[in-house]
């Protein structure tokens, strides 16, 4: 009998010898160097894990799928999957012409014959597919602070797929799972999607789906991009594996998708649904909140927690892959075992452990208890995630210039010297321009480039277990957030804005800077001909007028010892 589920599907890939032959060819076209985010896409277009696209949407479809969810011919898709470029590039290419698609070393992967340039309206594709143009969703910062002003589409020729160094043995194309289920003979696929370690209510819920689905279980985590701040996917795929150990190996399996979430709740399940057709599925497991990305700028919910079900009910035929709703199963302390939350009885005991309160207790070093999670993955979850104070963290000052955040950088530095334990590292805006940014001017862009570099250096101090101190003006609040970031995957960011005014700031003056930017002989001038964007939420505020330096570097200590970064001496 014909499964389609297990045919093969199509592939953007040329043979062998076309590959060698176009790659000798493009060394005369205009080159793409791909984003981390773009080669995801990529890859997943040219194995057919995007099958029915041919490679990046062309404006009508892009058109389509923003305010309809659908390409142009009708076909349901819900993500735009986009080439974004500079518009420095895009000047240099017309439609017509064919562009080679590099990895960050420079190794050709595919040629897109562009048939379309078209610079999009970010805000209403913000508005369509994330449900609001609210920054406080990575994938609209993204959109608007990392994703260039023009779009390229049209079609794809695969040439080779990205190189993966790590779990080769674990990583599947759509057409290898299918193949390996068409010879374990397994007919009915449900796929259960991850980006969290698994504890034991996964394990519990996965088991339920499959037995009620009557399905074999695909465990298909994602390890591509998935939100700034979650646990790498080295951690846990180790994770993963640790737990694989508990399941059938007969009628379990798992595989590695290198996919960039986008974070867009129900838009996000009915993408991953097609996704998972595409890889051989019959099943998916939605479960609530369904890749949602946590608060909004007004602190609620971005999505309803069951939105995503209902999305994927609408267009589950469409999809081609069935829902297996996501019960919240949580442990009943009575019979010792998982349940579906619906399903318990009034009065009896449940036990549950949040995300927040699971973070907290790795943070602190708190015992978790072993009907949460399997001794295996909290191991491997503590390597990679010490006590707070173990790990290295970044202390961010950001103010006026002459608001004494120097001053008090300098004083924090010798209070952690003094405790000991850990190195501890000075970036101070001067001598970072001396010695990292020498060649750098003052304008927005050269700002910048030069708070993103103390930025990386601080993340890799942070990620080796260091602790950073970084005093640069820093007025701008995206790059603050992009430093954020790039700090956050390895080790607390803790910002204080030095809150002096800048009455005070000219005041002071020790430099004779203002009294030249009044003179417009040094232009822009941050709180003078530029502006300051004064940070919303800063872990910290100090005010310095009338209070000395050693009470404002005495504040950030006790901040750092309130949240677990310090331990009381």
């Amino acid at each position: 009998m014909s499964l389609p589920n297990l045919a093969p599907i199509p592939e953007l890939y040329v043979s062998y010898e076309s590959a060698q032959k176009l790659k000798h060819e493009a060394g005369t076209l205009a080159s793409w160097d791909l984003t981390p985010r773009q080669v995801c896409d990529l890859e997943l277009l040219m194995n057919g894990g995007f099958n029915p696209l041919k490679g990046f949407l062309t404006e009508a479809d892009y058109t389509g799928v923003v305010e309809e969810m659908r390409l142009a011919d009708g076909t349901l898709w819900p993500m735009p999957i986009t080439l974004d470029v500079s518009e420095a590039f895009a000047g240099q290419v017309e439609p017509g012409q064919d562009i080679a698609l590099r990895d960050q070393e420079g190794v050709i992967l595919a040629i897109l014959s562009v048939t379309d340039k078209y610079t999009p309206n970010k805000a209403r594709e913000a508005e369509m597919v994330f449900g609001a143009d609210d920054l406080a969703h990575p994938a609209v910062n993204y959109l608007h602070h990392q994703a260039g002003p023009v779009y390229l589409g049209g079609p794809v020729v695969g040439i080779q797929q990205p190189v993966h160094y790590d779990f080769k043995a674990r990583r599947d194309t759509p057409n290898e799972l299918r193949a390996f289920f068409r010879k374990m003979g397994w007919r009915r696929i449900v796929a259960f999607q991850t980006r969290n370690p698994l504890h034991r209510a996964h394990q519990e819920l996965t088991f339920r789906a499959a037995r009620e689905a009557q399905a074999n279980l695909l465990i298909h985590p994602v390890v591509g991009m998935t939100k700034p701040g979650d646990i790498d996917h080295f951690t846990r795929v180790r994770c993963y594996e640790a737990v694989l150990d508990q399941y059938p190996a007969t009628t379990t399996t798992m595989s590695l998708l290198n996919l960039a979430m986008r974070m867009a709740g129900p838009r996000e399940a009915v993408w991953h649904g097609i996704i998972r057709r595409n890889h051989g599925c019959t099943h998916m497991i939605v479960g609530r909140d369904h890749a949602g990305p946590g608060k909004n700028s007004a602190g609620q919910d971005f999505y309803d927690p069951y939105a995503a079900q209902e999305m994927f009910g609408k267009y589950q035929s469409e999809i081609g892959v069935e829902m297996v709703d996501f019960k919240q199963m949580v442990f009943v302390q009575e019979r010792a075992q998982y349940e579906p939350r619906d399903e318990v009885e009034a009065g009896a005991t449940i036990l549950d452990i949040s995300g927040t309160e699971l973070r907290r207790r790795l943070a602190e070093g708190l015992e978790i208890p072993e009907w949460f999670s399997f001794p295996d993955v909290v191991t491997e979850l503590r390597r990679t995630r010490p006590p707070r104070a173990n790990q290295g963290f970044t202390v961010f000052f950001t103010g006026f210039s002459g608001s004494g955040k120097s001053t008090i950088a300098n004083a924090l530095m010798v209070k952690l010297m003094e405790m000991g334990g850990r190195p501890v590292t000075l970036l101070d805006g001067d001598v970072v321009r001396k010695h990292l940014s020498s060649e750098l001017g003052f304008s927005k862009e050269h700002r910048d480039i030069n708070i993103k570099r103390i930025g990386y250096v601080a993340s890799e101090i942070t990620k080796n277990g260091g602790i950073a101190i970084c005093a640069p003006i820093a007025p701008y609040t995206a790059t603050r957030r992009a430093v954020r970031e790039m700090i956050e995957q390895y080790g607390a960011f803790v910002e204080v804005h030095v809150a002096t005014s800048i009455e005070e700031c000219e005041k002071r003056d020790r430099k004779g800077l203002y009294k030249l930017a009044r003179e417009g002989k040094i232009k822009e001038f941050t709180g003078i001909s530029d502006p300051y964007e004064v940070p919303e939420s800063p872990e910290l505020r100090v005010e310095t007028e009338n209070v000395d330096v050693d009470n404002c570097a005495h504040q950030v200590i006790l901040k750092l010892e309130s949240m677990g970064l310090i331990g009381r001496s």
